[in-house]
């Protein structure tokens, strides 16, 4: 079956025309024009949406802090690891790490070309899909389910987007081993980040802020200055962290 779509945006010509594309290049589309609606669209539907395409600026609040609260579990039961693509006319770097800070998936800039977003959807949705055989990794008190996809400290469930989990992953299949932003790019591909520089920054931040006991001091996702990142092979033990 198609991945279906929600399209958050009070534009309507703008939405019409997204919902036109995207059903014509095989997805099934619902459209709200306010946070309210999409709101009780999610709580009805939720695991029927695959991705959610917001629009930053809508008539009855900021889609920043709708993302914030999709990613903290308070819109709908379900909703929360839903991929993001956000939409707005203020397209400079500043504004697109805020968008991901608050736990978007991807930001695309108005105007755009259709082709361009049709890409970025694709690439939101090709990832794996979720398989309840799949093991359970464990790294001290942090534990990646790769069934579920997601990941827990000390059996409490942490928020994380579909391309963090990923990123998470990419990183835990090679502990003590430093990637560099290009290698970590090369092992997403298929479901790629922003193409631009500060993208694995942000989504690295978003991944300590959940993992991490105290984001300011990772003790499990290191960074190498001038080289790239590393996923301590040693956690959580007493005398710190050896690699």
């Amino acid at each position: 079956m198609s991945a279906r779509i929600l399209i958050v945006d009070d534009d309507r010509e703008l939405a019409q025309m997204l919902d036109d594309y995207l059903s014509q290049a095989g997805f099934r589309c619902a459209r709200s024009a306010d946070l309210r609606s999409a709101r009780e669209a999610l709580s009805r539907r939720a695991p029927e949406v695959d991705l959610i395409v917001l629009d930053l600026m809508l008539p009855d609040g900021d889609g920043l802090d709708f993302c914030r609260a999709l990613r903290a579990g308070a819109v709908a039961a379900g909703a929360a690891a839903l991929p993001v693509l956000m939409l707005s006319a203020r397209g400079d770097e500043a504004d697109r790490v805020v968008g991901l800070e608050l736990g978007a998936d991807d930001y695309l800039a108005k105007p755009f070309g259709p082709r361009e977003l049709l890409a970025r959807v694709r690439a939101l949705l090709r990832r794996p899909a979720r398989d309840p055989a799949a093991p359970l990794r464990r790294f001290g008190r942090l534990e990646l389910d790769l069934g579920r996809r997601v990941a827990r400290v000390d059996g409490e469930e942490r928020a994380l987007t579909a391309h963090q989990f990923d990123l998470l992953c990419a990183l835990a299949d090679q502990p003590g081993r430093v990637m560099s932003r290009d290698a970590l790019m090369q092992r997403l591909r298929g479901h790629e980040l922003l193409a631009f520089d500060r993208s694995i920054d942000v989504h690295i931040s978003r991944i300590r802020a959940a993992i991490e006991d105290d984001p300011a001091h990772p003790r499990r996702i290191l960074t190498v200055r001038g080289s790239g990142y590393v996923f301590a092979s040693h956690q959580d033990t007493e005398s710190g962290l050896r690699r």
